[in-house]
């Protein structure tokens, strides 16, 4: 194992991809060589970091300070780096399959070599996570120059036309997606399940080897799964269709059509505008000392977020935040139906997540500090999020009900198309 080549292979194809996907498709490999000499060291550095962070220096804010017990961190490392492991290939598996779709050859080493170093990006960027606040937006961009580098390798490795690689790249980001977030989904839901004594048996049961059992509801999320897919396939061929036809406009629709899920694009999210509507001036005798709001696009897709912080002058202080996923509500969706009910509490604190209403809702309390951060997804659109101090959790969740979650919820289809 060579970790010269390794760094001086991440360098290129972060910093000049054009000149190094070339050279990539034409050097020799084999599967095995691949995941020994690259993919089984570089994929390791965002799962360690994600150790390191969880377990020995923690998450916070607001007061509240969370570790996840090292046995759990362990195991949860373990879980996320195999699990990484398989979907890398299952994803490259799934390139390969469609390579004569988009007009390229199939072949497996070359698409290992698509999926692993496109994914480079994100795995390097991944170790951001260690960083507070601005660990996570450095984690995105990574994760959004990996689709860059992926639409610009598939030309090469998989040899599809150039004109092709727009639409072949976003079937893969969807799928990449999917699957990712079936890893976090099976590794949070082991590591929060091991933590409960019971469970209420609704779907497909697991049983682990300590005798603790995994209930998983199969239904919801797989039927969002298959109309993804089957409006995957439409939206598919109307980005190629605008690709030929060179318009931009209809090629932002159409990656809008493919990144929401159900065919039809939110052509524009809510405006800053609307969302400070949802935060007022004041708040439960707090009065709001700051705000921001913006509206951000990339790739056909919009987010809108806005943030206030609201506070007495004195001991009390709260953050409150509405966000539109815009065209990521599909996702959303099946995120929010595939989550697992999770329960983990302490003699000083506790964080659980679980449904309410056909609402996804989190919320997480340290009893000493008096402070922690309760929120929930709207509409399978919005989330909602009141953290700060307060005297109970139910303080915070009075403060999300009041920003009228029912009036946020006639907005669900604002801004969709059905064109």
């Amino acid at each position: 194992m060579d970790f010269a080549k390794i760094v001086a292979r991440i360098k290129a194809i972060l910093g000049s991809p054009r000149t190094e996907w070339p050279v990539i498709a034409a050097e020799p490999a084999t599967i095995g060589g691949l995941f020994r000499n690259y993919i089984c060291i570089v994929a390791a550095l965002p799962v360690i970091a994600q150790f390191i962070k969880g377990s020995l220096i923690g998450y916070g804010g607001f007061g509240v300070h969370m570790h996840t017990p090292i046995g759990m961190g362990v195991l949860g490392m373990i879980l996320h780096y195999a699990l990484t492991l398989v979907v890398t290939y299952v994803v490259a598996l799934i390139v390969d399959a469609l390579a004569p779709s988009f007009g390229g050859s199939k072949d497996p080493v070359q698409a290992l070599k698509t999926v692993a170093y496109a994914w480079t990006a994100g795995w390097v960027a991944g170790i951001a996570v260690i960083i507070p606040w601005l660990g996570w937006l450095v984690a995105i961009a990574g994760v959004i120059y990996g689709i860059y580098l992926l639409y610009l390798g598939l030309p090469h490795t998989m040899r599809c036309p150039a004109d092709k690689a727009g639409g072949y790249t976003a079937v893969t980001v969807i799928i990449g997606i999917v699957l990712s977030w079936i890893v976090a989904l099976v590794v949070g839901g082991i590591i929060g399940t091991a933590a409960l004594t019971g469970a209420s048996p609704t779907g497909m049961h697991v049983t682990r080897s300590d005798g603790t059992t995994i209930t998983v509801d199969a239904n919801n999320p797989l039927d969002k799964l298959a109309a993804i897919g089957a409006n995957t396939t439409r939206a598919t061929q109307d980005l190629e269709n605008a690709q030929k036809s060179g318009d931009v406009a209809a090629q932002q629709t159409a990656m809008g059509k493919l990144m929401g899920g159900d065919g039809k694009p939110v052509a524009t999210s809510l405006s800053p505008q609307t969302l400070q509507g949802f935060l007022p001036d004041e708040l439960d005798g707090m009065k709001r000392s700051d705000f921001n709001a913006q509206r951000s696009g990339a790739m056909g897709m919009q987010i809108s977020t806005a943030r206030a912080t609201y506070s007495d002058g004195r001991v009390r202080t709260m953050q409150m935040e509405v966000a539109d996923a815009g065209n990521m509500r599909g996702m959303v969706a099946v995120a929010s139906a595939a989550t697992p009910t999770t329960e983990d509490q302490t003699d000083r604190s506790y964080d659980k997540t679980y449904t309410d209403h056909d609402r996804l809702v989190h919320e997480s309390w340290d009893i000493q500090t008096k402070s922690g951060e309760f929120s929930v997804v709207v509409a399978d659109r919005f989330t909602v999020k009141a953290s700060g101090n307060a005297e109970d959790i139910d303080e915070l969740k009075q403060a999300v009900n009041d920003l009228d979650l029912g009036r946020l919820a006639l907005l669900k289809n604002a801004g969709i198309s059905d064109h």
